[in-house]
């Protein structure tokens, strides 16, 4: 490709010049092997081994053409090129457009400024046509991606993220080279001395990552998959690769959880065009996504908010009349504050909320200052910002943004009346900042809204303030408390705000952390959680939700409908129908918002818990805080966040009480009981009043104190613990602690636990308040930070997943494994290669939705399936019969017939029935299944009715290509020439008429589980007509033709395909005719379709019998002469070998490459058997036509005979008369070495002619 004009010093140094003329040079880099030559011996290993260590552009681009001017010592680098065909173009082009015009130029600097200026003005105008953005990638990224694709083989689907230079330890000799990073697989390259080394991983197979450091090595990245272990070191930059590694090992585990795919975010914001570009595009994309997580998860905003920028600044805390010193994000929705202390102060102002966005006066004490006031008229004063009126654009921007979806809600939701001060609120359906209990609701809480022409409530109240459940003493020592809490709180929003917009400091938490008053849970639960923002910016969408799942009745609705009454039963509020109609409108309307987890078990306790203090609007966005952001992956069908975080919680057992970590490993302890306590915040283990305040503390921290909490319960139990024998009473011992936390500041009567309902405890538990357990927790094991358990969450989320992974894949093998004939290995071997086809269409994309190949509500056998095109490379790489170019049209065929539903896909199951058929069958099953992929019904017209001979000749008047619409998957190439006075004819198939679904489908009930007793009687088969007979001889000439005995069998094709066809025409005569006549232009024949031959033939050179073609000859009449008619004769033809005799004509040697026919002659009976031919004369997809005079000429038809037709025991019986075939069939098939050499096919990233257009590359050993 043209180049922008570069200066190169030395010309020669590692280069060899091809061609020269006086302005131009063509030159190639040493050691590259050109089109025909050696690596060049010594000099050019080390040239080779140079360019991989230092990433040499030559190692992409080994040949370049240079300018130079006679008198010039300097060279131009003008055009570089990665072939030799590609740069001998360019040079073509340079001589005869430029080396005439440059010979006028009579100064030097002209011809240079001359030929710099038409190369940069080639490549501005292939920029102009190719649109090329200005926003791409650098140069040499460009080049690392090409040297990516050519190296690894992969497609232009799979993008390189980055690249970096660094050894790879392969036994106890490092490899230098580089290392590259693509969406979905590590890939590592290098070549020393001449040795190349490559690498292939794929994201998913990893099951840790891990950033070690030993003596020897202070830097090594190990990577563990299922079978072995890599260690990479010396990086430039070890912190940058292993957070760039552990992301995208953490797309690849978010795909195999729930199939999201990776796509590039094009909304970024664009680079300024000084600032030089270092990264690739998607590189910055993944740093983007990276900081917007943990922009998200420090202030709990919601899942789709972008971070735009953030920048240093301080901020004016009016509380302490201070300036503090922080950072202030920007986002689409928000702008946010956090102190360079931690817990010192934070701030989240939505962009709902801001009023006016001004430019302060700056000052020594001040200097570039940014006012902000909201609608509840408070002002953030932020100083010492050094891109202010960038800064203030983008906020105006952004604003604007918010402004116009606040009008397009207004339109939405009619008109309303707002005071004037409320700029940017949005009518009737805002929350505001600071949200209060509405005094004027109904009497019972409800209020009614018509759904579906019925009234369905929904609570506009808490339900404990309908079911309060007071002491008898109202004033008591517990109630004086409960005020002091209220008085608090209204203290602190006095000195700091109240609503979104207040400031967090360490005052905060130590409120939150003393427990949350009843009347304020609701709301600061709200706050605390960020859930009060998606509530304010999806006003109606509950009522919505509710409306739509009313009456609709799936899996998750049953499920809620079994658990409504298990939740919190001993609290008056779910003892009656308006608390579990509340409860069920929540769940039910989740499960409807995210069917990804539907309803999963202990939704229903948290949610009941959520009920008791918020509305029930709230509880809903409550809840989807709690399952979507605050716990992860907690609540779907295989609790994978759950899990995830007991790993954790084993880890931090093993850090923070070592002494008891191996006994509780000893008793399993630790499986069991995180998972109760995580899943339900300790609802399910503790007594209510004390959950709840576990509940706030969670609210405001996080996991962080479920963890802590869970130590310190661990912690106080140690002695006891250590004592037990068995996992049975260590569970007691737990179980009675927690019975007896208590909230001795509690003003509800004590609500006896179901746990402790349930034991008979003689002797009480001391109690345990639970106010001093969570301050145990902080002073402990405060020092657990939020951002060391997500470092933790990614190394146990690898494991987790993986070992799911591993479940399933058992689960499979041991329910499929009775029904196979292949071993345990094998089937876990096949299992793994059918879900890596179903990994590449997740990666590169596949002829049907992801969403439809993958589903996890199906049973596991069903969950994982391929599409057409998918298993048409599994065919190539598995199928003992995949040969040839006829091998896609067989994979085809196997296809349709394993496709049991006709969804076109195909799950795991009928994948390996098949393929077990075909490699561990006995001969029959063998045959049977060859017989059942050709016995398949045609896409053609009513076979009920047979056409006339009159639409028959009709239909081949005004189509002249001749084609046979009863054959399929036939070749579309043809053959024509002349041969001893016959005029050779191609039989072509229409592919375009291949798919008829419902007859297919229709067709395929007879080999449903249920009649599959039935399909075993080989009676009970279809017979086989003409055109699938004539397939099935094609497909058994393409099987062979690689295989050893390739004569021998050709042969014994022959010979049972002439007796087959014997025993049709015999079989005619006892089958009954469905109508002996065709119509009055049928001459008595059979109902044939007939094509007179003169259309299929064709003039040769000699043209020696005066033959047209067909297009000039529309009609002929009786009375015209032999040479111009076009009632050419067909003659029988028969194959001569041994006596053996065939009316099929096979091509011989010559034809093995090939390896498809696309056309047969195959003739009735009553041929004569004094013309025979030999299989080398003839052409592999020819058949004959006697263009002159000849013997006893048949009738003229070369039509296919719909009363001709064998069935299978006639084809069993046929073949074993030959013992080639037999012995063909009865071979072994190796399954562990066909899907070893499937595997290596994968880890080099070739692919077979005859398999898909990409091949997944696995690891390498």
């Amino acid at each position: 490709m043209w180049v922008n004009p570069e200066e190169v010093l030395l010309a020669n140094a590692l280069w060899i010049t091809e061609r020269a003329n006086p302005y131009f040079i063509l030159q190639r880099r040493k050691g590259h092997a050109g089109d025909g030559g050696g690596g060049g011996g010594l000099a050019g290993l080390l040239v080779g081994t140079l360019d991989v260590v230092l990433d040499s552009s030559a190692r992409v681009a080994p040949y370049r053409i240079l300018y130079q001017t006679p008198d010039s010592l300097v060279y131009w680098t003008i055009a570089c090129g990665g072939s030799r065909k590609e740069i001998t173009e360019h040079w073509e082009w340079l001589e005869q457009n430029l080396l005439q015009t440059l010979s006028i130029f009579e100064n030097e600097n002209d011809i240079t400024t001359f030929v710099r200026g038409k190369i940069q003005g080639i490549i501005a105008e292939y920029n102009k046509i190719n649109d090329v953005k200005e926003d791409e990638d650098t140069e040499k990224f460009k080049e690392a991606i090409v040297k990516f694709h050519r190296l690894f083989g992969m497609p232009e689907e799979e993008k390189l993220v980055n690249y970096y230079s660094c050894s790879y330890w392969k036994g106890k000799v490092p490899r230098q080279g580089w290392m590259y990073l693509s969406i979905n697989h590590l890939c590592f390259y290098s070549f020393l001395m001449g040795r190349e080394a490559k690498l292939v991983i794929r994201w998913v197979d990893i099951t840790q990552l891990e950033k070690n450091a030993t003596l020897l090595l202070p830097d090594v990245i190990k990577v563990s998959t299922r079978s072995s272990e890599h260690f990479f070191s010396v990086f430039l930059n070890i912190n940058e690769t292993f957070k760039l590694m552990e992301q995208l090992a953490n797309i690849a585990m978010r795909q195999l959880l729930d199939n999201e795919g990776f796509e590039q975010d094009r909304s970024l914001p664009k680079l300024k065009k000084k600032s030089p570009k270092k990264v690739s595009a998607l590189k910055r994309d993944l740093d983007a996504r990276a900081k917007s997580e943990r922009y998200r998860a420090l202030f709990r905003l919601p899942k789709d908010e972008k971070l735009d920028g953030h920048t240093d600044c301080t901020l004016w805390t009016p509380f302490n009349k201070m300036h503090i010193l922080g950072q202030m994000f920007v986002s689409t929705n928000y702008i946010c504050f956090t102190s360079k202390e931690e817990n010192l102060c934070s701030l989240i102002i939505p962009l709902r909320e801001v009023t006016i966005v001004e430019k302060a006066d700056s000052s020594s004490v001040l200097p570039s200052p940014l006012s902000i006031s909201t609608r509840n008229r408070m002002t953030f004063l932020f100083a010492n910002l050094k891109d202010r009126d960038f800064l203030v654009q983008r906020i105006s921007d952004f604003l604007q943004q918010t402004t116009s979806k606040i009008y397009l809600d207004k339109e939405f939701a009619g008109s309303y009346s707002s005071s004037d001060d409320e700029v940017y609120s949005r009518p009737g359906s805002l929350v505001p900042c600071s949200p209060q209990r509405s005094a004027g609701s109904d009497a019972d809480g409800e209020r009614q809204f018509n759904l579906n022409g019925n009234s369905a409530p929904t609570a506009t109240q808490t339900l404990m303030t309908m079911y309060r459940r007071r002491s008898p003493e109202e004033f008591n020592p517990k109630l004086a408390k409960e005020f002091l809490k209220e008085r608090a709180w209204k203290i602190h929003f006095a000195e700091y705000g109240q609503g979104i917009c207040m400031y967090r400091t360490e005052k905060t938490r130590e409120l939150a952390l003393k427990g949350i008053p009843e009347s304020m849970r609701g709301e600061l639960w709200l706050l605390l959680s960020g859930a009060i923002n998606e509530k304010a910016t999806h006003p109606g969408y509950y009522e919505d939700l509710v409306e739509k799942s009313m009456g609709k009745y799936n899996l998750a609705t049953e499920e809620i409908e079994r658990d409504l009454h298990r939740s919190l039963p001993e609290h008056p509020a779910f003892q009656n129908e308006m608390g579990i109609a509340a409860l069920r409108r929540v769940l039910t309307a989740y499960a409807f918002r995210n069917p990804n987890i539907g309803y999963c078990q202990a939704m229903n306790i948290v949610t009941s818990v959520l009920l008791l203090y918020a509305k029930e609007e709230e509880a809903f966005w409550l809840l989807v805080a709690l399952c979507e952001r605050m716990l992860p992956d907690y609540y779907n069908t295989r609790v994978v966040g759950a899990l995830v975080d007991q790993g954790v919680f084993e880890e931090l057992a093993r850090d923070y009480v070592p002494q008891l970590y191996d006994c509780m490993q000893d008793l399993g302890v630790i499986s069991t009981i995180s998972l109760s306590w995580f899943l339900t915040l300790f609802l399910s283990v503790m007594p209510f009043e004390s959950a709840v305040v576990v509940v706030d503390c969670f609210f405001y921290e996080g996991i962080k104190v479920i963890f802590q909490l869970a130590l310190a319960v661990l912690d106080a139990n140690v002695d006891k613990l250590l004592n037990c024998k068995d996992d049975g009473e260590a569970m007691t011992v737990l179980g009675r602690y927690l019975d007896s936390v208590t909230n001795k500041d509690s003003t509800l009567p004590p609500i006896p636990h179901l746990h402790s309902l349930l034991s008979d405890d003689v002797e009480p538990y001391p109690e345990v308040d639970i106010f001093r357990l969570i301050r145990t927790s902080y002073e402990k094991f405060g020092t657990i930070r939020a951002d060391l358990i997500e470092q933790m969450r990614f190394k146990q989320r690898l494991k987790v997943i993986q070992t799911l992974e591993d479940t399933t894949k058992r689960n499979v093998v041991r329910t499929i494994v009775t029904e196979t004939s292949f071993t345990i290995d094998e089937l876990e071997e096949l299992y793994a290669l059918f879900k890596a086809e179903h990994l590449t269409s997740c990666y590169w994309g596949g002829s049907s939705n992801v969403l439809d190949r993958h589903d996890p509500s199906l049973p596991y056998l069903e969950q994982y399936r391929i599409d057409f095109e998918q298993f048409k490379g599994m065919f190539a790489l598995l199928f003992p019969w995949a040969c040839g170019a006829h091998s896609d049209v067989l994979a085809s065929r196997l296809f349709q017939l394993l496709d049991e539903n006709g969804d076109s896909l195909i799950n795991f199951r009928e994948f390996v029935s098949g393929l077990s058929a075909a490699c561990h069958g006995d001969l029959t099953e063998k045959l049977k299944l060859l017989y059942k992929m050709h016995v398949l019904p045609e896409p053609s017209s009513d076979q009920d009715e047979p056409d006339s001979a009159f639409e028959a000749t009709q239909y081949f008047f005004e189509d002249i290509t001749p084609e046979c619409t009863h054959v399929v998957g036939l070749d579309s190439r043809s053959k024509h020439g002349t041969e001893d006075g016959f005029v050779t004819v191609s039989l072509k198939t229409d592919r375009g008429k291949r798919s008829n679904s419902q007859e297919n489908r229709n067709y395929l009930r007879l080999w449903t589980p249920e009649n599959k007793s039935k399909s075993k009687n080989a009676k009970d088969l279809p017979k086989l007509n003409q055109g699938q007979f004539i397939e099935l001889c094609k497909t058994m000439y393409n099987m062979f033709s690689e295989d050893p005995n390739e004569q021998e069998l050709y042969h014994a094709t022959a010979a049972v395909t002439s007796l087959l066809l014997e025993i049709g025409e015999v079989g005619k005569l006892f089958a009954t005719q469905p109508a002996k006549e065709c119509g009055s232009g049928g001459g008595g024949s059979s109902c044939h379709q007939s094509i007179p031959a003169g259309l299929f033939a064709k003039k040769g050179p000699s043209q020696p019998y005066g033959m047209e073609p067909a297009e000039s000859h529309p009609a002929s009449s009786a009375g015209d002469s032999e040479e111009h008619s076009l009632g050419g004769q067909m003659e029988d033809i028969k194959l001569e070998d041994n006596g053996a005799c065939s009316s099929m004509l096979i091509s011989d040697d010559d034809t093995k490459d090939d390896s498809s026919m696309s056309s047969y002659s195959v003739l009735s009976a009553g041929s004569h058997e004094e013309d025979k031919l030999h299989c080398e004369d003839v052409g592999e997809d020819t058949v004959l036509v006697r263009s002159g005079q000849g013997t006893a000429a048949l009738p003229r038809s070369t039509s296919l005979d719909r009363d001709w037709a064998i069935t299978f025991e006639q084809f069993l019986a046929s073949l074993l008369t030959e013992p080639a075939l037999v012995k063909y069939f009865d071979k072994p098939v190796s399954m562990m070495a066909r899907i070893t050499s499937a595997k290596n096919v994968r880890m080099m990233g070739k692919a077979l002619a005859s398999a898909s257009d990409y091949e997944i590359s696995a690891m390498s050993g």
